[in-house]
């Protein structure tokens, strides 16, 4: 399975009888699913029909639909809502009268207004059909381009952990030669502080720094984090983003606790690389659902 983004578009278009039809379905990024529609107050009563179909393709994500009816030919196939149109006329009379500077509404005016101008009757049931397929078409092709999306993000991802998991075994081969190397530091330094130091005391002493110096179980814990990174990415079931980002912290954590025990320039060197590498991630993985 892929990935998807929490970015995506999809749209469509088509006639229905004198009324041209489009639909947008667009989303960016956010903690929760929150679907939000723009549309004529007529195809009010469908919101949780559509809502329903976009469910079907989305789990997080701030999603907006936009729905725009036009009309093909003037009035064709219409009612004009006349009792609305005229209290629409005097109450625009009255108030020229009660303001100054207000203008005449315009017959265009008018109809422009919600409600004055509506479908008839016998063309409602076939209006909401084509509403929904083509909000149905919409929303598959709003998937679409999210999965477009999560498998760029995907092969993102895969790229800095190869990255990281180089970085981490290369450090992990190097650190015996490098505990050495510190470990000859420290005799020379204490031997030459403290010239009759006993050799029991020397091996006391750096045990107890060695347990502190011991990163074993950051390089497991990493090298755990990597293997379920990539076993998500590469096969998830669900929403895979909220995951991800804990992981990110996990992975965040490790690097910093081999930072704080670095025993050499090597090592200081190595967290900083996996640190930089850990945030780009973790700036993609805000964009996966």
């Amino acid at each position: 399975m892929s990935l998807y983004s929490m970015t995506g578009f999809g749209s469509a278009a088509g006639v229905c009888g004198s009324r041209h039809i489009q639909i947008d379905i667009r989303s960016v990024n956010h903690r929760f699913l929150d679907i939000q529609f723009k549309m004529p107050d007529e195809l009010r009563h469908l919101e949780s029909s559509l809502r329903d179909i976009i469910v079907q393709t989305a789990q997080r994500g701030k999603i907006e639909c936009r729905i725009q009816l036009q009309n093909t030919v003037q009035t064709a196939g219409l009612n004009v809502n006349h009792e609305l149109a005229a209290r629409l006329a005097e109450l625009n009379r009255r108030w020229r009268n009660e303001f100054d500077g207000l203008g005449k509404l315009t017959v265009a005016d008018i109809l422009k207004f919600p409600g004055v101008l509506t479908a008839q009757e016998n063309h409602q049931d076939e209006l909401a059909d084509t509403v929904r397929t083509l909000a149905a078409e919409a929303a598959d092709g709003f998937a679409q381009s999210r999965r477009r999306e999560g498998e760029k993000l995907q092969a993102h991802l895969a790229e800095r952990l190869d990255a990281i998991q180089e970085i981490v075994e290369a450090l992990a081969e190097l650190f015996p030669h490098l505990l050495q190397a510190h470990l000859e530091k420290i005799r020379a330094r204490l031997a030459e502080a403290v010239a009759n130091i006993g050799e029991d005391r020397l091996q006391q002493e750096f045990a107890i720094y060695m347990q502190k110096a011991d990163i074993d179980e950051e390089f497991s814990r990493l090298k755990t984090h990597i293997a379920e990174v990539r076993r998500i990415i590469g096969s998830h079931k669900g929403s895979a983003g909220k995951r991800l980002d804990f992981l990110m912290q996990e992975l965040n954590r490790e690097a910093n606790t081999l930072g704080s025990k670095a025993i050499s320039a090597e090592c200081t060197q190595a967290s900083v690389e996996l640190k930089v590498l850990i945030e780009q991630m973790r700036e993609q993985v805000q964009n996966i659902e």
